[in-house]
């Protein structure tokens, strides 16, 4: 359901916000690293993360990317909605283009259930929620 593009957004935004206390921006190249990502990719996601308002960039020689405090309060939805679009919760299951409850795919009532399912899961998590556990060892982003 979500691209890798968003996957490896969500990735990076979770590094960047598991290091927020200590005030530390963060390079493209170590971003990658961290989170297994394509540099290159993740280079072009992170300016679009910038343009939505999610992440900060600083450019010069102490220059890198960072999260505030009041960053981390977005919920994780806004980081889908900036990469994949708004309309990511409404595709059908299995990509067709004419899929709806009038004219239903083989999985549509299934998997619309799961859609919302997820949806309300990342309009419910913020940022800081998800980097907790990261920071307790508990989860991990590669």
């Amino acid at each position: 359901m979500l691209s890798l593009t968003c996957k490896t957004a969500v990735k990076a935004v979770l590094f960047l916000a598991s290091r927020n206390k200590t005030g530390t921006n963060a390079g493209i190249k170590e971003i990658a690293e961290n989170i297994e990502g394509n540099e290159h990719t993740v280079g072009k996601l992170l300016q679009t993360l910038v343009k939505e308002g999610i992440i900060n960039s600083v450019k010069g020689p102490f220059g890198g990317f960072h999260i505030t405090t009041q960053q981390l309060k977005k919920p994780i939805i806004t980081i889908v909605e900036a990469i994949d679009g708004k309309n990511v919760f409404k595709e059908c299951g299995l990509g067709l283009s004419r899929c709806s409850s009038t004219h239903p795919c083989p999985i549509h009532n299934e998997f619309k259930i799961v859609r919302d399912q997820l949806q309300a899961l990342f309009l419910q998590k913020k940022i800081i929620d998800l980097c907790e556990n990261v920071n307790l060892g508990l989860a991990h982003l590669f």
